[in-house]
């Protein structure tokens, strides 16, 4: 199995290892570990469970999306400025993307986004106090082609702040490939660890607020879904073991 992608802090944020999850927010690798960070380590006690959030099942991605079977798609240079509207179990978030904060990211979130690779996916990895981590594919035959699809990091510009959006990594060098995760606080000490936000959200703020964080931290730091049976398994998995994530059903550019 695949490093797990997380964000790393003082312990790992971002999978540093091929067995090891990635501590900090992460992006989509067979067994990429999601973000972790001393944040982590000393979260307040999980949640108390909400009722389970319902995400239609519908075809396979690659079904709907082809072109998800081939990384090279995603080549589309995005506009200097966006906007990206999801659609979750929750409710809806805007996101605003600016692509002078982050070129490499900005343009891969906005073919992701494009192709439909975000559609019908969990929020695996919702960490009170910390952040929340999304993008990996409901769809093991569509994870497995992103895997190794990683783009060059881009210079950190901006902070990661309550609200802005970063693309996981693992613990090396141009290692982001699609996991995201939104940061719910001020995360200022990922700056100094190449994590370069791309974007805010600019609606719906409270939406990530309120999805569902019971879980925790991702195996085998935690007791939340693991990140190499995700990839393999992909929704079936998380759908039968935790039950109560939240998710996307659809993501679009908004015109």
């Amino acid at each position: 199995m695949k490093g797990l992608l997380v964000l790393v802090c003082a312990l790992a944020l971002s999978s540093c290892s091929k067995t090891q999850p990635e501590p900090l927010p992460p992006q989509g690798a067979s067994a990429s570990a999601a973000p972790v960070s001393p944040a982590t380590a000393t979260a307040p006690p999980a949640p108390t469970p909400t009722p389970a959030a319902t995400v239609s099942a519908g075809p396979l991605a690659a079904t709907l999306h082809p072109a998800l079977l081939d990384p090279s798609k995603a080549s589309e240079k995005a506009p200097p400025q966006f906007k990206a509207k999801f659609v979750t179990t929750k409710g809806d978030v805007v996101v605003e993307v600016h692509r002078d904060w982050a070129p490499n990211a900005a343009d891969r979130f906005f073919n992701l986004v494009k192709l439909g690779f975000f559609d019908d996916t969990r929020f695996f990895r919702a960490i009170s106090g910390f952040m929340v981590q999304f993008g990996i594919s409901g769809d093991p035959a569509v994870a497995a082609k992103w895997q190794e699809a990683n783009i060059p990091d881009d210079p950190v510009v901006q902070s990661n702040k309550r609200g802005f959006l970063t693309f996981a990594q693992r613990g090396t060098p141009n290692t982001r490939s699609t996991q995201v995760f939104v940061n719910l606080v001020d995360n200022a000490r990922l700056d100094g660890m190449r994590f370069a936000p791309f974007g805010q959200i600019v609606t719906g703020m409270e939406v990530i607020d309120a999805l569902y964080k019971g879980y925790g931290e991702g195996a085998p730091m935690g007791a939340g879904p693991d990140q190499g049976r995700i990839q393999a398994q992909g929704n079936a998995y998380l759908d039968s073991q935790f039950p109560k994530l939240d998710g996307v059903k659809r993501a679009e550019i908004l015109r």
